[in-house]
Order: structure tokens, then sequence, then C-alpha cells
């Protein structure tokens, strides 16, 4: 019995001797946490990697813009989906939606993948199984992108939404130029 004790205490002193070795190596290696407030970086399909082990996020959401939000400090874009920029026709609106629909609720994100910025792409769902990024497209405040989502959402645009989210349209179409240009003209209206 005291021999069988003895393994026993062993064994528990070692994985706890393992378990902060492992745990050293993880925070040398690991980024710095980004803020909520930090400039939002955009998504890139081309270094986008999935994530190996599905992992489930649920907690609280700042809502950084209208496809973008934290959870528990991790950075989630919403999945198939493109909303405006917050300084777009629309963005604010957009960020303001996506908070109404957060507010209060407890957001259940499955993380997919994740890009070299670090930004994580989640399907985000409500405490009632409703999907944050169909309750985007259906306000029409969000595209379907069809690159991503495989047209999941396109059915759920409203009839006016590519009209009214020109930019985020142009640029699911690579066309850059345009988000250029506006880039361009708002930042010579501001230094006025």
């Amino acid at each position: 019995m005291e021999v069988i004790s003895l393994v026993l205490f062993i064994a528990v002193v070692l994985a706890v001797l393992l378990g902060r070795k492992g745990s050293k190596k993880s925070r040398s290696t690991k980024e710095q946490p980004r803020t909520p407030r930090e400039n939002v970086i955009p998504f890139d399909a081309g270094s986008a990697k999935p994530i190996v082990d599905r992992r489930i996020l649920e907690g609280s959401a700042f809502v950084i813009d209208g496809d973008t939000l934290v959870i528990r400090k991790t950075q989630i874009r919403l999945f198939g989906i493109d909303a405006a920029e917050l300084n777009h026709p629309y963005g604010k609106n957009a960020k303001w939606a996506l908070t109404s629909l957060c507010k209060g609720e407890t957001i259940r994100a499955e993380l997919i993948e994740q890009d070299v910025h670090g930004r994580t792409v989640a399907k985000c769902s409500l405490r009632d199984g409703r999907d944050l990024s169909a309750e985007m497209v259906k306000l029409g405040l969000a595209l379907d992108w069809a690159k991503f989502s495989g047209g999941k959402y396109r059915s759920l645009e409203t009839p006016d939404a590519r009209k009214k989210l020109w930019l985020a349209d142009a640029r699911q179409k690579g066309r850059m130029a345009v988000w250029e240009q506006f880039d361009a003209k708002q930042a010579a209206r501001n230094a006025k």
C-alpha cells in the first residue's frame, strides 16, 4: 500500500514539474495580446490556416466593428461575411447593430481558422442558436463573402445591400482602387 502511495506521489510531482516547463515554453513564443481598441487587421485568405482542434469560446463580447468582436481576449472575425469598416458608409451602424445583438448575451464562438495576424475566424451564435453572421446579413449591414462562406448567406442579403455597402462589395471583387480613392478623399476632407 505504501509503495502504491509513493508511486502516485512521484507521478503527481513529475506531472506538475513537466506542466510548468511546458507553460514556460508557450509563454515565451506567444505574441503579445491585442487590445480590443487596436486597429483591426483585414482577414487574408492566402495566409489563413485552419485550427486543427476546433475550440469553442463562450462569453460576453466586446464589439470592434460590424464583423469583428473580442471574446475572452481573443479577437474574432465573424465567419463568411463582410461589413463596412467604421470610417466607411454604414460602418458605425453595423457596429451598433452587432453591439445590440450581443448586449447581455453569452456568445458561443466555434473557432475555424486563424490568419498570420493572429485574428481568429469563428462561427458565432447567440444563446438561442441564431447565427450572428446571418443576423448581420439579414439586417442589411453585412454582405455574404462567398469566397469564404461558399454562398451560405447570399440568399439572406437585402435587395439594396450591395448598393449600400459598395466599398465592401468592391473589396470582395478585388477593386481596391475604389477603396483607396475613398480613403484618400476622406483624408483630404479631414485635413481641411
